[in-house]
């Protein structure tokens, strides 16, 4: 009987120890990013290169060369927030998936705004009407500055629709951070492409302002960020985006023979604030 009692309490223990060997290890929500949405909604500054834009008609057939342009800041505004006036900003709008723990796709809408930059000179080669030559044109340059001649801006905007595959490293520790799952820092990264769908607003010479939305071509873009989470579920993220645009199919007046194209490179600082959620 001493022997079965014996044998039976070292069975349970031997059991007991199995089981608490097994019990899984209690993770943070935040370890773990597989199969989690995230959403954000932000704003942006851009830089651009000079372009060289041509233009080309039933009656003219020119290019510009080395043509500077800026962005259109908003500033801090409540015209983020009011879903009216949303577009007026430069902003950015981003939905992605995690497909495992690091890597995620996405799909969102870079809204950009690219104005010529009116004060400025710039070389001129083809065929132009003649009554500008001795006036706005002079021994091959031509002064942007009189309106008369162009105005050109993709101001509502410069719009970039791209899919992105980003790559996400949580790097917490280095800073010695215990519990992520009330605050953690990680570091993206990643790469995408898509088609280029401006308002393009021109005036181009004597013609009638023009200011539609257009498939103009694509861009390529690769972009480094920063991501600190708040509880969970909150972000905000930082980024720094560059990449390529060629827009080989710009529509400058309300005739359809008429086209313009330019292609250029971009310099974008975004602020976003998003939730991620598991699904």
């Amino acid at each position: 009987m001493n022997k079965l009692i014996l044998l039976t309490i070292t069975l349970l223990g031997f059991s007991n120890c199995l089981s608490q060997k097994s019990k899984p290890i209690s993770e943070k929500y935040i370890a773990h990013n597989k199969g989690k949405v995230y959403i954000f909604w932000g704003g942006n500054r851009d830089s651009y290169t000079k372009s060289d834009i041509h233009f080309k008609g039933a009656t003219y057939d020119f290019t510009l060369y080395d043509v500077a342009a800026v962005d259109k800041p908003k500033g801090w505004h409540v015209d983020y927030l009011n879903p009216a006036r949303m577009t007026i900003p430069q902003t950015n709008f981003r939905v992605g998936y995690f497909i495992n723990d690091h890597y995620n796709i996405s799909i969102g809408l870079d809204h950009m705004k690219y104005v010529m930059v009116q004060n400025q000179s710039a070389q001129i080669t083809g065929n132009y009407p003649a009554i500008y030559n001795g006036t706005v044109i002079t021994n091959g340059v031509v002064d942007l500055s009189d309106t008369s001649f162009l105005t050109f801006e993709h101001t509502d905007g410069l719009n970039y629709i791209n899919s992105e595959i980003s790559r996400v490293d949580d790097i917490s520790k280095i800073f010695k951070i215990k519990d992520t799952d009330k605050f953690q820092i990680s570091l993206t990264e990643g790469a995408g492409g898509g088609i280029l769908y401006p308002k393009t607003n021109v005036k181009l010479m004597d013609q009638a302002r023009h200011d539609d939305f257009n498939v103009a071509g694509y861009g390529v873009s690769a972009k480094a960020g920063l991501n600190l989470t708040f509880f969970k579920y909150f972000f905000i993220q930082a980024e720094l985006k560059g990449g390529y645009i060629n827009m080989p199919n710009i529509k400058p007046t309300f005739d359809n023979a008429d086209s313009a194209s330019q292609h250029f490179m971009f310099f974008e600082r975004i602020i976003a604030f998003g939730g991620i959620f598991k699904i």
